[in-house]
């Protein structure tokens, strides 16, 4: 209704001048001391955007294996590598490097970590062999196989929740009835 838009007061005073409502109590003082109005936006959200966002977009074109780090992580402090890289290479544009240049020592630091997280866990399964122990999980797994290990014990939980189970089984009665019904159908359709 075209005639009721406007907030709470501007309705209430419409309502009390047309007769269709007598004056509230609260009308007068609310007349008086209006509650703040927030200013309306024009129905588009503006895309937050920070200064390092234009090189995290040209990490993840370089490095696509690495789009499955989680950008947020709740539970962790850690920044996502394209953070760190992006950081990178804001700051030495401050120092006065170009922007390729930049770039390329933010690339060659990240290449050298990353090959350094993985000779140390190397290292790390080594010793543990030596020792005659299990190696130990891997500190720095792939995104992917992080997400598959979180999503295993939903995985393993289809074949022994009896929950699941007992609608597994449902659904195979109700599938048995239907086929069954269907095959009678055509049974006495001929």
């Amino acid at each position: 209704m075209s005639y009721m838009r406007g907030d709470l007061l501007t309705k209430t005073r419409k309502l009390v001048k047309g007769l269709a409502k007598p004056a509230p109590a609260w009308l007068k003082a609310m007349e008086q001391a209006p509650p703040v109005v927030f200013p309306r936006t024009d129905g588009e959200i503006k895309k937050i955007e920070l200064a390092e966002d234009v090189y995290v977009k040209k990490f993840f074109r370089k490095h696509p294996d690495s789009l499955y780090h989680d950008a947020v992580k709740i539970s962790g402090f850690a920044p996502p590598p394209a953070r760190v890289f992006a950081w990178r290479v804001l700051e030495l544009k401050e120092q006065g490097v170009n922007e390729e240049d930049a770039m390329a020592v933010a690339d060659m630091e990240y290449g050298a970590e990353k090959k350094a997280k993985k000779q140390a866990y190397k290292e790390l399964k080594q010793i543990a062999r030596r020792e005659g122990k299990a190696p130990p999980p891997n500190p720095y797994p792939s995104a992917i196989k992080e997400i598959q290990a979180e999503e295993k014990k939903y995985v393993k939980d289809r074949f022994y929740n009896p929950k699941v189970l007992e609608i597994v089984n449902k659904m195979k009665a109700d599938r048995q009835m239907f086929l069954q019904d269907r095959a009678s159908a055509s049974g006495d359709g001929q």
